[in-house]
């Protein structure tokens, strides 16, 4: 945890000029949950949006090759990786079995990627949290989606 508490960063650190033009894949990506759900859809649907394939079978299979599963390092959690994103384990309860790949960011915005359901769930608060990989808001509502869909 000391990589993101030495100094703790501040909720307006995102609003800023230099943070928003960083280059820092893994960490600043910036959109709505709409913009955000399409493009992980095409995960969700076989490599495919609007009819033109852009991600083959290949590669989506290999986003569930598991990579690491146990204590994450940074984070103190239980975590089981793919390739760009974690799966669900014991770490993610809320989470059914299956070939889903999720992720949290900083504030309490989520994604999951459900590819035995065709589904993309995405929330992104309007509100930051001091959450590094989504929170309670973000969990109760891919609780409910799932309780929706019958589990």
């Amino acid at each position: 945890m000391k990589t993101f508490t030495g100094p703790a960063p501040s909720a307006t650190t995102a609003w800023e000029t230099s943070w928003r033009q960083a280059c820092v894949p893994a960490a600043n990506g910036h959109g709505n949950a709409r913009s955000v759900a399409q493009i992980q859809a095409i995960v969700a649907n076989g490599g495919t949006a609007g009819g033109v394939t852009l991600l083959s079978d290949e590669t989506i299979d290999k986003i569930f090759d598991e990579q690491a599963h146990g204590t994450d390092m940074v984070l103190g959690l239980p975590v089981r990786f793919g390739m760009g994103y974690a799966m669900p384990s014991e770490g993610a309860p809320y989470l059914p079995e299956g070939k889903i790949a999720y992720w949290g960011g900083w504030g309490g915005s989520s994604i999951v990627v459900d590819t035995e359901r065709n589904m993309t769930f995405a929330y992104m608060m309007n509100r930051m949290d001091a959450g590094l990989t989504g929170d309670f808001r973000s969990i109760n509502l891919t609780t409910a989606t799932y309780d929706a869909l019958g589990g």
